[in-house]
């Protein structure tokens, strides 16, 4: 009942954020919620796990750029958070959004083919699934429902309309349903910067993760390459990155890939370190 209740104000406080944003419009919300994020951030999440996330990512970081890189990160989640309320607007034909390596996606289109997007969670990563949807390349996205039951729902609906309309649960069964996707000839999106309970220890940033395997079991099994998208926030404007491909078949076993993948989300972060959620307890075995 405690979990039920708390749940339950949990939503209502984000509805009403929700709207308050709406009326104030985007750039305004930005800027207020960068700034609640900045000063509040602190108390919902820990300091601890940030600090020592970015001691993991370099041991020699002055003081003054972890707390610059810190500082910029809520910023960002602050905006990321109210821009869900405003997906409808990315949604249209927006100037704000600009594409590199748009030969890469083309590419898609021209074979025909099936390819896995992969990606970390950067400035707002939400757009990664659209843009590709958008380009009419066909799209599955796997992502993570959220606990909180009474604002799943409402989220759902945002990345259904919005985002890409084939949308896979995480999970055993989402699995399948990807596996079903792709041979009906859908590319698969999916986030791999994140600890995954049942994944293999490899390293990242020279210390051993739990890392998704599944983009290298689905390239291997499928033969499909995978494509690296990196996201960043440029003042109101973001870019979107579309690397080349990476092909399977250079590679012997799904460790050696996905250590290629880790190294690429690696370098992503070290471009633009204060644009990765650094919250998440990354190293934990």
């Amino acid at each position: 009942m405690i979990k039920i209740l708390k749940y339950f104000a949990q939503a209502l406080l984000i509805y009403i954020l929700f709207i308050i944003g709406r009326l104030l419009g985007i750039n305004l919300s930005r800027k207020l919620f960068s700034f609640l994020f900045l000063k509040l951030g602190r108390f919902f999440k820990s300091t601890k796990i940030i600090e020592k996330n970015l001691d993991q990512f370099s041991t020699n970081l002055p003081k003054v750029e972890k707390e610059k890189i810190i500082t910029n990160m809520w910023k960002n989640y602050g905006m990321t958070f109210i821009e869900y309320i405003f997906l409808d607007f990315f949604h249209k034909d927006n100037p704000l959004i600009k594409i590199d390596g748009k030969e890469n996606l083309e590419e898609i289109l021209i074979k025909k083919k099936p390819v896995i997007f992969v990606s970390g969670h950067f400035a707002n990563f939400e757009l990664m699934s659209m843009i590709i949807a958008k380009h009419n390349i066909q799209l599955a996205t796997i992502y993570r429902p959220l606990n909180n039951f009474f604002l799943n729902p409402f989220m759902e609906y945002l990345r259904t309309k919005y985002i890409c309309k084939n949308q896979i649960k995480k999970g055993i069964n989402g699995v399948r349903e990807a596996i079903n996707f792709l041979k009906k000839n859908h590319s698969i999106a999916l986030m791999i910067d994140q600890r995954v309970s049942e994944g293999e220890k490899i390293n990242f940033f020279n210390k051993p993760a739990l890392t998704t395997t599944l983009p290298a079991q689905l390239s291997l099994k499928y033969n499909l390459n995978v494509v690296p998208v990196f996201i960043q926030r440029r003042n109101n404007t973001f870019v979107i990155e579309f690397y080349k491909n990476i092909k399977a078949s250079d590679y012997k076993d799904k460790i050696n890939i996905t250590k290629k993948l880790n190294n690429v989300i690696e370098k992503m972060i070290t471009k633009n370190p204060s644009q990765w959620i650094w919250t998440h307890n990354r190293w934990k075995l």
